[in-house]
């Protein structure tokens, strides 16, 4: 886990809300507070979708953010900025199936409860801090090193500066 402060909240606000940078990721929650507070769990109403649809959305049950990019935009744009925002983002299956080849695949993916990423506004401060939940006990932080890595390399590969805490 690390912990990252982004000094240029504009900038990478931009890119949250505008662009398709992390459009790949899974919206578990996002809490908004502007004049009124917000929470928005990411799972899917299945309800809403036809056969069909369903279908072709596979067995995923919680939306992209690129499903949830330009709602989240028309709650946060305006004059004011918000008190305070959080969002909790996973990465998908096989994106993290990827990472555990890339740190050597000791882990077996039914033992990985997910990699996060939690993105929290507040006091005029923007932080990133990353999260790995294992099911099983292990020693071992490849895959929490590799997942560390990979986050500061895609914000790099963004134009996103950021300060480790």
């Amino acid at each position: 886990m690390i912990s990252l402060a982004i000094p240029e909240v504009k900038t990478f606000m931009a890119k949250l809300l505008t662009q398709s940078t992390f459009d790949f990721l899974i919206l578990r929650e996002m809490e908004l507070s502007t004049f009124i507070n917000y929470t928005i769990r990411g799972q899917l109403n299945n309800e809403f979708y036809s056969e069909e649809e369903r279908k072709e959305r596979g067995d995923r049950s919680f939306a992209l953010w690129s499903e949830v990019r330009a709602v989240a935009f028309s709650m946060i744009k305006g004059n004011k900025t918000p008190t305070s925002f959080k969002l909790v983002f996973q990465l998908p299956a096989d994106r993290c199936e990827t990472l555990v080849l890339q740190s050597g695949g000791k882990l077996r993916m039914e033992e990985i409860g997910g990699l996060y990423l939690n993105v929290r506004f507040e006091k005029n401060e923007l932080h990133i801090i990353t999260g790995t939940a294992i099911k099983t006990f292990t020693l071992d932080k490849t895959l929490e090193q590799e997942w560390d890595q990979e986050v500061k390399k895609l914000l790099k590969q963004q134009g996103i500066a950021y300060e480790e805490e």
